[in-house]
């Protein structure tokens, strides 16, 4: 049984060597599109005369240092006759590439990001006075340009990647995280396509109607309304048994809790369904199979094996990607996105395992023991060895050190990226205030929303005090040192004497109540060592940034040509090609000088050049980049209260502020660009209404009913009345 309007597939292709992310038709030639994925390239396809079903790929561009995630065609022009298109990557570059060479004709840097509400994943034009969104929270809303919604749409079970509107512009189809392409007729679900993949990132109509899906798997399919496309019954059969041997997790959210002892056998399947992509699971022996009704084939095709839940208590292995495992964790390491799948055996090496899943995932090998330890971790009682008590460097056999922690109290435990345990760069306090008042930063005793006294008391702005970044673990800043000295270039490598030097200036400034002062030659070493090649330099970054909290330091570092020096020397570690520590310790060292006259005096001084630069940093998905990022530009705040005729200097701490505030979800870096925003108004008309042309007043709105933590929504509330 077939029907006219359903999509069957009409080919597959084995496009790129990671994830597709992007996908955009061209008009002309005639059924053409061209794809983007992780593995940094843009592919453009061609249909193949000579066979119907095939596409051809016609041209590769490279251009981009990191994966590229969305693309876009731009019409031919008199100078540009075949057109050009423009990629967007994760490298925060733009390349605009035409189709007569690989290589980008032009790459604009700085592109500014910018960031929707509620995790909207993608939008898509209808007319000219209306749009479609989509999002994390599974549902997909219609539009009017004038901000009333008209429509919700609601079918996905997870989050919504991708939206494509049909040349009627009235229906579209939509992919997401639940494994689906669905196509929505009349504002109904009239089909649901499941695809042998977990994440259907991407999604677009092709001229004559085709749809064009990518997926996690590195694959591109392409299904049809039209009978002289449709793949052969080979290749559709092949399709259908890839997608019986796919692997549903319950926790995707599609299938709820599922209790194999009242699920049903396989005569459940000998009744039709009601709708097109109706699913329904079946006991077979000890294992749980899911099904979907087809309206256009008038039977049940099989989905999927069913994985995790309930029903597979006596299951001992678990399939993924055609393999079995004793364990498949999901790993979060981007808010707001889908988990990490990372399959291990108990046979398995946690370490080896570790190393091969950030390699795999393009994630800095800074996490290797955070993620080896975390197997070791979720899996005692299952190993063949004992686990370790304690994060040993397999490779060094010394506790790992990561920048910016403090503390020695750390375990192990929950999520390698997001729980607690280890020397993860910001792991310690978030920055403490010079002054010794209780104030919502520290996070300690000071401030709960229970204890904190009502709105109308405002204890968060105007702050001048500044906000520092104090705490350390100095024995594993040393131990690090050391040991990165151990592996530096022989040219590079540094004396006893000047490891000496290091050691005492660390404990010295550390020790706030010592009444030594730091040496001539301590600070020369300092100086000399925070040159290290980049790969080796955060240990000596993480000294620098506690040194110029001391007076004598800040004074020598931060007066005169010095000065100067070191603004241009951070200013290149925060580079947007440059290491996240870096950046991160920069960051925290230009918020540190802060604390004496002469760094507030260097830091006023360049101003322009130091905000500009770390404004960059705001689309480095890092939180704690984003609370160091949120701390320098109040602390600008801070010193411009008050300084009316600073109009310029406060133009910039807005923008900013309000830049960075559409990117960030740290409700930490929130909650102190929100501060950095009450204290750059406060007092001065002309900066409220710089932040009112702004739109400032609508878009931290949201975070208005934020309850956790209280901080962040009793101080937007308190900016807000600060606008009115």
């Amino acid at each position: 049984m077939s029907g006219s309007n359903s999509y069957r597939l009409r080919c597959s292709l084995a496009a790129h060597e990671m994830d597709v992310r992007g996908l955009a038709a061209f008009a002309f030639p005639d059924g053409a599109f061209v794809s983007v994925s992780r593995d940094r390239t843009a592919r453009v396809w061609v249909p193949n005369p000579s066979e119907n079903q095939v596409f051809t790929e016609m041209h590769c561009m490279n251009g981009h240092s990191n994966f590229v995630s969305c693309v876009c065609i731009i019409a031919p022009n008199e100078t540009y006759p075949r057109g050009l298109i423009a990629t967007g990557g994760h490298d925060n570059n733009i390349c605009v590439f035409s189709l007569d060479r690989p290589d980008p004709l032009f790459t604009l840097k700085g592109h500014k990001n910018t960031g929707h509400e509620d995790c909207v994943r993608g939008l898509a034009v209808i007319n000219e006075v209306e749009f479609f969104s989509c999002s994390n929270d599974a549902s997909i809303r219609r539009w009017m340009v004038t901000g009333e919604c008209v429509q919700v749409y609601s079918g996905h079970t997870n989050y919504i990647y991708s939206l494509a509107v049909f040349p009627n512009g009235q229906d579209f189809i939509s992919t997401g995280e639940d494994r689906t392409l669905r196509v929505w007729r009349k504002g109904e679900c009239s089909q649901t396509i499941r695809l042998p993949a977990q994440s259907v990132w991407c999604c677009c109509i092709l001229p004559d109607g085709d749809i064009a899906v990518g997926a996690s798997d590195g694959v591109i399919r392409v299904f049809t309304e039209s009978e002289e496309r449709v793949a052969s019954a080979q290749d559709l059969q092949a399709f259908e048994d890839e997608l019986s041997k796919a692997i549903i997790d319950p926790k995707t959210g599609d299938l709820g809790d599922i209790k194999i002892e009242d699920l049903p056998g396989r005569e459940h399947l000998n009744e039709p369904g009601n709708r097109d992509g109706q699913t329904r699971l079946i006991k077979e022996g000890s294992n749980v199979e899911a099904y979907q009704w087809s309206v256009s084939d008038g039977r049940w095709v099989k989905i999927g094996d069913v994985v995790g839940g309930s029903s597979q208590q006596n299951s001992k292995r678990v399939m993924y990607e055609g393999k079995e495992y004793d364990f498949v964790f999901s790993i979060d390491v981007n808010e707001g996105g889908p988990g990490l799948k990372l399959p291990y055996n108990v046979t398995d090496d946690p370490w080896l395992t570790a190393h091969n899943f950030l390699e795999k995932n393009d994630l800095s090998p800074m996490f290797l023991d955070q993620v080896a330890n975390f197997i070791i971790e979720n899996t005692k009682g299952h190993t063949l060895g004992p686990a370790p008590a304690s994060a040993t460097d397999p490779f060094t056999g010394a506790g790992r050190y990561i920048p910016g922690s403090g503390g020695d109290d750390q375990g192990f435990g929950a999520d390698p990226f997001t729980g607690a345990g280890r020397y993860i760069p910001g792991s310690e306090s978030t920055g403490t205030v010079s002054s010794g008042r209780a104030d919502p930063f520290t996070g300690g005793s000071a401030y709960s929303s229970s204890s904190a006294p009502k709105a109308t008391t405002n204890i968060f702005f105007p702050n001048t005090d500044g906000v520092m970044f104090e705490q350390a673990n100095t024995t594993q800043i040393l131990g690090k040192l050391r040991e990165l000295n151990n592996t530096a270039p022989a040219d590079r490598k540094l004396s006893d004497a000047a490891l000496d030097c290091l050691e005492k200036l660390l404990l010295l400034v550390a020790d706030q109540k010592s009444p030594e002062q730091p040496t001539a030659e301590q600070i020369s070493v300092l100086w000399r060592t925070s040159h290290w090649p980049e790969d080796i330099v955060f240990p000596v970054l993480d000294i620098l940034r506690l040194a110029v909290c001391h007076p004598e330091v800040n004074a020598q570092l931060c007066g005169g040509t010095e000065g100067a020096s070191l603004c241009n020397h951070l200013l290149g570690l925060m580079s947007p090609e440059g290491r996240p520590a870096n950046q991160m310790l920069a960051l925290r060292t230009l918020c540190n000088c802060f604390s004496g006259s002469h760094g507030r005096t260097l830091l006023l001084g360049q101003r322009d050049a130091v905000l500009s630069r770390a404004g960059d940093l705001r689309v480095v998905s890092n939180k704690n980049i984003h609370v160091a990022l949120a701390t320098l530009v109040l602390n600008y705040a801070g010193r411009l209260y008050g300084q009316l005729t600073e109009i310029e200097a406060k133009a910039q701490c807005l923008s900013v502020a309000s830049t960075t505030l559409e990117v960030v979800h740290d409700k930490e870096a929130v909650f102190r660009l929100l501060v950095a925003l009450g204290t750059t108004v406060a007092g001065d008309s002309t900066a409220k209404d710089l932040a009112r042309s702004l739109g400032v007043n609508s878009q931290i709105s949201k975070y208005a009913r934020v309850s956790d933590p209280a901080k962040v929504g009793e101080c937007c509330r308190l900016v807000l009345d600060e606008l009115q």
